[in-house]
């Protein structure tokens, strides 16, 4: 990794997590959301615990800001279940509006009015070209993993501040594992442990969560955080790709439009923001 170009990284983490996600959306057909959640979570975690080997803080206040990182990498799985209603595009372009509302609502820019705006108009875009219309319960789902992913980057900079390394990111993945994966065991049972599923599920994992955070992690060295941020407003865009080659979810021109709308939100929320600490934060969503 250290011969690649530092945004070469940042691109590679952003388009893994979409096709990841588009991996984990096939696989949702066979175990449910639930299942696929239980996998993905259940693999990175043991897989990360195993890579940096973390010691449980001993101060309760610590332990508090870990467990609130996990409740927030578990809610921001949400992701899964509103993908069984929505096109992965839209289905990311609505999650990156909670980190997109929570930069604006930290500066008072009147630029940040038009970001707003403009993802804003996105959403509206490919909410409704045509008459074409989606499920309110995917869009809620949707939305509300958003939220979750801009509690996550608030605890996300508290984690780090209190310890370097991925250690807190790992135990805080295991307690997101313990709160998903019973579900998942509960609703699939042993079709969690089948070879195919299980093959599937770590492809997911890796695409999704492990391969990403590793680098995101080595670019983060390398990058200040408004580019990473500005890279990884390209999310939108990536994940309607992944659906095009993996799922075959045809989007239209209107929609595709749309997708660059909550794309350049997302950079000028970024580039946008006064005064902030060029500390960047690992995201593995």
């Amino acid at each position: 990794m250290r011969d690649l170009p530092a945004p070469a990284l940042m691109l590679g983490s952003v388009l893994s997590v979409q096709f990841g996600q588009a991996v984990g959306k096939q696989l949702s057909e066979e175990v449910g959301a639930s299942g696929v959640v239980a996998l993905r979570l259940g693999l990175a975690a043991v897989v990360l615990l195993v890579l940096y080997r973390p010691s449980v803080p001993r101060g309760w206040a610590e332990r508090g800001v870990i467990l609130g990182f996990g409740t927030a990498i578990a809610g921001m799985n949400l992701i899964y279940p509103a993908l069984t209603f929505l096109p992965l595009g839209l289905a990311s372009a609505l999650q990156l509006l909670g980190p997109i509302s929570l930069a604006l609502l930290a500066s008072r820019r009147l630029s940040d009015v038009a970001c707003a705006l403009l993802a804003g108009g996105g959403v509206w875009l490919f909410y409704t070209p045509h008459g074409v219309s989606f499920p309110l319960a995917g869009v809620a789902l949707a939305l509300a993993s958003g939220v979750c992913m801009a509690a996550y980057f608030l605890l996300s900079k508290r984690a780090g501040a209190r310890s370097a390394g991925g250690g807190p990111l790992a135990l805080a993945l295991a307690w997101a594992a313990i709160l998903s994966v019973p579900l998942g065991v509960i609703d699939q049972g042993a079709r969690l442990v089948t070879p195919r599923v299980l093959l599937v599920g770590v492809v997911v994992a890796a695409l999704s969560a492990v391969l990403p955070y590793s680098l995101e992690l080595a670019a983060l060295r390398r990058l200040p955080a408004r580019t990473v941020g500005v890279l990884a407003s390209l999310e939108p865009a990536s994940a309607g790709l992944a659906g095009v080659l993996v799922l075959g979810e045809h989007l239209r021109a209107v929609q595709w439009v749309a997708l660059v709308c909550v794309g350049l939100a997302s950079a000028g929320a970024v580039v946008g923001r006064k005064g902030a600490p060029e500390k960047a934060t690992q995201r593995i969503g």
